[in-house]
């Protein structure tokens, strides 16, 4: 058997009413023990829940967004402060001040950090599922999918989130962009962004995608001063078709008309190998 691993793990909670003192666990953080013998421990991790459905029960003017977007900035702020919390305080008491709420180091023992993470996950933050959970279609789907293979290369932390557009296009511009990062290689400055794309059914995103590319790309070549390549991921073709040729057809056309505008168009099959070329762009 494996030797387990020291760990300790904070619980991040969501806390509405201070004086109530009521709270719903949100995310976990894990790092591995100090043991005092020299040696580099891992960079701690961090997950936040991706069911808000408590969250919203206890405070249905939540900000989702808000809390959404503290995950990759406590994940860096760790990263950057691999031993040292306070920086991780400093940000949940700046941003929302006693809402946010981090507890005190509790241990335990990994076999690794990708599973005792996922099991604390389990057993603290997410609710208990009594009826069996409704499989997700479409572009949450998708998304989901975008999101667990990033995670699994240890990259998802480092990755932009729901990336505005209108930073590169104009003002007024609702589109939101999933997912990106800067890729570190000896080529040419670039930027990989994703979207996902569900092209069952309507396919009105796909032309909203492909109409903003041109916009996104000169946009970042102006603010970033790097070169833009933009992914969709979208379902198999197998997935959407249905017995007659007109979901076929559909689907072909928001495929092309991403393409024509140099849209490179993946399915959720080829996300594991796309995760793995961030995580050696990003150098993980």
């Amino acid at each position: 058997m494996p030797e387990r691993v020291p760990c300790e793990f904070f619980l991040i909670r969501y806390v509405p009413d201070v004086v109530k003192g009521e709270f719903t666990n949100i995310g976990v953080v894990l790092r591995e023990a100090a043991t005092g013998s020299g040696a580099i421990a891992s960079t701690p991790v961090v997950r936040f829940t991706r069911d808000w459905s408590r969250v919203r029960c206890m405070d249905p003017d939540v900000d989702i967004g808000l809390l959404e977007s503290l995950e990759s900035e406590i994940a860096e702020r760790l990263r950057l402060g691999a031993d040292d919390t306070k920086p991780v305080l400093t940000l949940l008491e700046n941003t929302l001040s006693n809402s946010i709420q981090i507890t005190e180091a509790r241990a335990s023992l990994a076999e690794n950090m990708t599973t005792e993470l996922e099991q604390l996950m389990r057993m603290y933050v997410e609710p208990l599922r009594v009826k069996q959970e409704r499989k997700r279609t479409g572009r949450a789907a998708i998304a989901t999918a975008l999101r667990n293979q990033f995670e699994r290369a240890g990259v998802w932390g480092l990755m932009r989130k729901r990336i505005a557009a209108s930073m590169y296009t104009r003002p007024g511009d609702p589109m939101k962009i999933d997912c990106g990062y800067r890729a570190f290689t000896g080529e040419a400055n670039t930027i990989r962004m994703f979207q996902a794309i569900s092209l069952e059914g309507e396919i009105e995103a796909a032309k909203s995608f492909a109409w903003t590319a041109t916009g996104l790309r000169e946009g970042v070549e102006r603010v970033e001063s790097a070169r833009l390549e933009l992914t969709a991921i979208v379902e198999p073709l197998r997935e959407v078709t249905g017995p007659d040729d007109e979901a076929m057809e559909r689907y072909r056309f928001g495929v092309e008309a991403m393409e024509r505008e140099a849209i490179r168009v993946i399915t959720v099959n080829d996300l594991a190998r796309a995760a793995e070329t961030a995580r050696m762009e990003l150098q993980i």
